[in-house]
């Protein structure tokens, strides 16, 4: 993100509710940085993108996983009370890179503990929405949100 955005408000948004011009927009730059496209005009050819439309948003439109570079995320989990839940948990958070900073649970109720973990996502090896998708495949995850970023 550019250096004169510090003054600007950000907001996290999700894919859905978009306009399709930004959502083609994150494309164009995606294609553009893994090099699957040779330019601007190739890539906005290639998703029926005018590149007006490209100029006009590519500076205020960034997929979540680039915010992920040397910052921090703050995700809550719902969890089923099991014996070694936790573990399996911090074991998918460590495969994917993450250095976990804090761990807060709670005490189980009614068969049911919250958790939150604080992580370092510099290192990671893939995508933060990767990670949820992955960590929502578990049986004892009920419930993950993101709960802030932060530097």
């Amino acid at each position: 993100m550019k250096m004169d955005n510090i003054d600007k408000k950000f907001y996290l948004i999700r894919e859905d509710v978009l306009p399709e011009a930004m959502k083609k927009t994150i494309e164009v730059k995606e294609m553009l940085d893994r090099g699957k496209a040779e330019s601007i005009a190739d890539a906005v050819q290639r998703v029926d993108l005018s590149r007006s439309a490209f100029y006009k948003y590519r500076d205020t439109v960034f997929p979540f996983s680039t915010i992920k570079q040397e910052r921090l995320v703050s995700l809550f989990f719902h969890l089923e009370d099991r014996s070694g839940t936790l573990s399996k948990l911090l074991s998918v958070v460590a495969s994917s890179g993450c250095n976990v900073l804090t761990i807060h649970q709670t005490i189980p109720l009614q068969g049911r503990a919250n958790v939150t973990l604080s992580l370092n996502t510099a290192n990671m090896t893939n995508e933060i929405d990767e990670l949820l998708s992955e960590l929502r495949k578990l049986e004892f995850v009920e419930k993950v949100e993101v709960l802030g970023t932060g530097a």
